[in-house]
């Protein structure tokens, strides 16, 4: 036979597994006032304690570990099942939308700041020469004539 504990907020429910009318309870150390079956640990403070439950000769002898907590809400499977469900439903609806909206923007050139308007390629004329840089040409070497070498 095995213990019952229930825990609701921070109280905690133990049942015995004996059947006896008068029950007898021992917590760490203390003995508590009821004679039930029933055990109510109310404000629980989450620190592990022993309990003890005995009617004449029969014993039993639990080592409760609960946390327990104030403000917690209990869940059931199916709550959980059908929350972490909607999450990755709403995923994948959200990543389609996106996938199907951005699909027809591939092809499409963007009108943002950096583009230019895309017309005919116009042929643009060489770029005018630097004068100082100008080639030498036949017939003009007399401008170039007093750059000899100097001879240190």
């Amino acid at each position: 036979k095995e213990f019952l504990v229930e825990i609701s907020g921070t109280m905690v429910t133990i049942t015995c597994p004996l059947t006896e009318e008068t029950i007898a309870w021992k917590s760490t150390g203390t003995k508590p006032p009821s004679n039930e079956r029933k055990y109510v640990i109310e404000n629980h403070d989450s620190f592990p304690t022993n309990v003890s439950c005995w009617s004449g000769d029969k014993k039993y002898n639990m080592y409760l570990n609960a946390r327990v907590c104030a403000n917690c809400e209990e869940l059931d499977a199916l709550a959980v099942t059908g929350i972490i469900t909607a999450d990755i439903l709403i995923t994948f609806g959200v990543l389609i939308l996106v996938y199907y909206f951005s699909k027809d923007r591939k092809g499409r050139a963007s009108s943002g700041a950096g583009s230019r308007p895309r017309g005919q390629k116009v042929q643009r004329p060489p770029p005018v020469p630097n004068p100082d840089y100008e080639p030498i040409r036949k017939g003009q070497r007399e401008v170039y004539a007093g750059l000899e070498p100097r001879g240190f």
